[in-house]
């Protein structure tokens, strides 16, 4: 029923809790396909322990990038249903039985759920609820809900023909966008389906000059909301973007390439929404971080007052 995607590249300190999360899940109907992009440590070794269940599949190919691994999982799934998994997060004990039946009752093209961050703490986040719907009907749900692929279960004739972006970060927001596009009936599943884990010095988290494939993300978002008439969605998404990375510069290390960013994301909003000072976005914020995030100079003050301290 359920093919769970885990791409995986040197992941052997997660594994076990990973896997474990799956296997023992109250719902059974479910592979796992499970590709390891050409790590280098000891995720081989660890995953073999794992193959005699039946439900695991396992692939190894060299090392891709995480857009063209998950691409790969898709095209070997069977299920009827796929859900993501990165290999150092982990499924609340019932998930993919919440998601499924819940889809199945409502004959739905994507369940959306909540979900956990755990960095040092645990934190609950929660997706502003709505009833079963798609982006004609509400345009401002691709505004609330993350762009994460996992916490997300998608019908597979939904996504078989969607490809994440390969050789870019934050592949995975414009993949998000074209399901939920695509979507007649999405349903928000009041529940939080899995622990997203902030590690230091992964991917995600670090800020260096990948971060400038954040405005061509942005871009490919840009053109696929306004194809849609959604260009007030774009403007929301574009200011809140790119705000988040300006203000995100004061991580990164290269000082130089940071501010060179900040110059390129004011500019794309300056472009592509002119009057962006007056975006909705800021209306949520207190009165100092919104002066800042709204002005250019000060962003690259405050990131350089920020790193001077610290």
């Amino acid at each position: 029923m359920v093919s769970i995607i885990v791409p995986c590249f040197n992941g052997e300190k997660y594994i076990k809790r990973c896997l474990d999360s799956i296997l023992n899940q109250s719902y059974k109907d479910f592979e796992v396909i499970f590709v390891n992009d050409g790590s280098t440590d000891k995720t081989d070794e660890i995953i073999r322990e794992y193959l005699s269940d039946g439900r695991v599949r396992y692939f190894k190919q060299n090392n891709k990038g995480i857009g063209a691994t998950r691409n790969f999982g898709i095209s070997k799934a069977n299920g009827d249903f796929i859900t993501f998994l990165d290999v150092d997060d982990y499924f609340t004990d019932d998930a993919i039985e919440k998601m499924a039946n819940f889809s199945l009752k409502n004959d739905l093209d994507i369940v959306v759920t909540d979900y956990y961050v755990y960095d040092k703490n645990v934190k609950q986040y929660k997706i502003k609820d709505f009833d079963i719907t798609n982006v004609k009907d509400n345009p401002n749900i691709i505004v609330d809900i993350n762009f994460a692929p996992w916490g997300k279960l998608y019908k597979k004739d939904l996504i078989k023909n969607i490809e994440f972006e390969e050789n870019l970060k934050y592949e995975d927001a414009p993949f998000v966008i074209k399901a939920l596009l695509k979507a007649q009936r999405i349903g928000k599943l009041n529940y939080s389906s899995v622990y997203y884990t902030v590690n230091n010095g992964s991917e995600t988290t670090v800020r260096d000059d990948k971060v400038f494939d954040i405005i061509k993300v942005v871009d490919i978002i840009r053109r696929d909301l306004v194809k849609n008439d959604l260009d007030d969605v774009a403007k929301k998404i574009i200011v809140k973007t790119l705000t988040n990375h300006t203000i995100q510069q004061i991580y990164n290390e290269d000082k130089e390439s940071g501010m060179k960013f900040i110059n390129e994301a004011f500019s794309y909003m300056k472009k592509y929404v002119p009057d962006y000072r007056n975006n909705v976005y800021y209306d949520g914020r207190g009165i100092l971080r919104r002066s800042i995030e709204k002005s250019e100079f000060l962003t690259k003050v405050y990131v350089k007052v920020y790193n001077l301290i610290n």
